[in-house]
Order: C-alpha cells, then structure tokens, then sequence
C-alpha cells in the first residue's frame, strides 16, 4: 500500500497503517504580537536607562552623594555594572523581536529583578514602584506566552 507524502502515518507490518492528523498551525493574534512588542520596547527603553545612569556614574562620580554600605562599591564600580546590564538589556530587547529565545530568558530575568528592586523601594516610591512592578508583569508575561508568536508572524 502507497502512501501520500502528505498523510503520515503509523503502523506496524502487515497491518493497516493508522493516520495520525497533522497538527493545527495557529496563527498568531495581533495582541499577541502587539505583548512582545510591548516588551521588547520596554526592554530597550529600560536598557537605555541603565546605560544613561553607567554613564553619569562614570562620567561624573562626585556627584554621587549616597555612600554603599553593603557592597562597598565606587560610584565608578556601579557605573560600569548598569553600563553592562543596560547593554545585555538592550541586546535583549532586539533580540526578542527575532524571537530568540535566549533574549527572552534574560527579559524575563531582568523584569523579575526589576520587579523586586521596585517592591523593595515601594516605601520611598510607592506609585512609581507599582507602575514598575505593573509594567515588570506585564513584560515576563508577554514574553512568557507569547514569545513565539513573532517568529510565526514573520513565516506568514
């Protein structure tokens, strides 16, 4: 018996073999690809933010005025680290709209960091901390379950 390259199938010799139905493709929604736009956005705009302040630090570091207890780091030595991790982040951002999946582990590693460093500073800025918090969700959300979705649109 033939089978048609377009129907797989299974079977054993000497039986008749068993079709196995080809998987729906799902298209994707525009919400969907709107979320990790969203976030990818997000990503590069928090990045820039990180990059601009490496970049006061190292630029300017007397004009820091608050002393680090716990870590006993430089301003210059904090500089360079948001310099670092404003980069990655904006890498990530990018990457997310290819849908690579490396740039949407490190989004959603850094909205969690971001969202706990805002929750830890909710006492001294509370509105802003829950918008940051909101936004954090919002992103590790998008590139959680949507995150392929992107790639899909690009095949269609």
């Amino acid at each position: 018996m033939s089978q048609r390259p377009s129907e797989p199938s299974v079977g054993t010799q000497g039986q008749s073999p068993v079709r196995v139905p080809e998987a729906p493709i799902s298209e994707p929604s525009g919400a969907a690809i709107g979320w990790i736009s969203f976030a990818g956005i997000i990503m590069i705009v928090a990045g820039s933010f990180q990059i601009i302040a490496g970049l006061a630090a190292l630029i300017n570091p007397d004009s820091f005025t608050a002393v680090d207890s716990i870590f006993e780091q430089t301003a210059e030595s904090w500089g360079w680290w948001h310099l670092l991790v404003g980069a990655v982040i904006v890498l990530a951002g990018f990457g997310v709209f290819t849908g690579n999946v490396l740039a949407r582990i490190v989004g959603v590693i850094g909205a969690a960091v971001s969202a706990i460093a805002a929750f830890v500073w909710l006492p001294i800025y509370p509105v802003w901390g829950i918008v940051v918090i909101a936004a954090d969700i919002a992103v590790i959300w998008a590139l959680t379950a949507h995150g392929r979705d992107i790639q899909k649109a690009e095949r269609m």
